[in-house]
């Protein structure tokens, strides 16, 4: 089997044992969140372990599996300008490979999610967590939409849950994720749940796991019907001015927008 060399990568961490992929999001210095970089490095594993692996396992920091976009990428001027090619382009479709590549997915999350982290979530085939972790979708809070994560959101809990988690912006526990179908199961060590899951997934053959999301993919009536819908959406947003100086402002200050000028 071929090597992937990931010396060069800067954002993520990633091994391989024997047709099993482990991919890290790793930015400790910055909340574990997704900037540029981090989806390009992302997607450069991804397209490796289409060829030679059967299972991928997406993990975060124990602390923070991932807190969404980088605010301090978007006030520095190098946000989403919404063309083909661009961030969000480049996300959504990272988002479509987790979800339809000739893997199965599994998204093993320690640490707190929030905004654009669920979309990672949502895109995995299998979710698993400890149950510590509390889940959120904080964009709103700031004018934005979660544009790009509502699609995968909408396809684990339906359309009513996403949009209760998406106006409310409220925190949620591992017990509700579960009950909401976003994840599909919790333990106090989720290190052993995830270990359980691996011991059965790693007799799947590779043809039969490629041949399935290859169906999958051609079942789908949602994920790929809303992707231009989802990055215009975000361009949407993101090229607002008062939305970019709320996030300019809490980059600066600390300050969310509710709080006083």
């Amino acid at each position: 089997m071929a090597v992937l060399n990931p010396a060069g990568y800067e954002t993520v961490k990633v091994r391989f044992e024997n047709e099993i992929c482990f991919l890290q999001l790793h930015r400790p210095e910055a909340g574990n969140t997704i900037s540029t970089r981090l989806v390009e490095e992302c997607a450069d594993v991804v397209r490796f372990a289409e060829e030679h692996a059967k299972v991928l396992v997406l993990e975060g920091l124990p602390e923070v599996f991932c807190w969404g976009a980088d605010f301090e990428e978007i006030a520095a001027g190098d946000g989403d300008g919404g063309n083909e090619g661009s961030p969000a382009t480049a996300l959504y479709d990272l988002w479509l490979s987790l979800a339809f590549g000739s893997f199965v997915s599994v998204a093993h999350v320690r640490g707190k999610v929030n905004a654009g982290g669920l979309g990672f979530v949502a895109a995995c085939d299998i979710v698993l967590c400890a149950d510590t972790v509390m889940f959120s979708l904080s964009e709103l809070l700031f004018g934005l939409m979660p544009a790009c994560v509502l699609p995968f959101l909408i396809r684990k809990v339906g359309l009513a849950k996403a949009n209760f988690i998406t106006l409310t912006t409220q925190p949620f526990t591992a017990e509700q994720a579960v009950s909401w179908q976003l994840v599909d199961a919790s333990a106090d060590n989720s290190d052993n749940l995830l270990r359980r899951h691996i011991l059965r997934l790693r007799y799947l053959p590779k043809t039969g796991v490629t041949r399935y999301k290859k169906y999958l993919r051609n079942l789908d009536d949602i994920l790929l019907p809303s992707r231009d819908k989802a990055v215009a959406a975000n361009r949407e947003v993101f090229s607002d001015e008062e939305n970019l100086r709320k996030i300019e402002r809490y980059v600066n200050t600390g300050q969310f927008p509710w709080e006083g000028e």
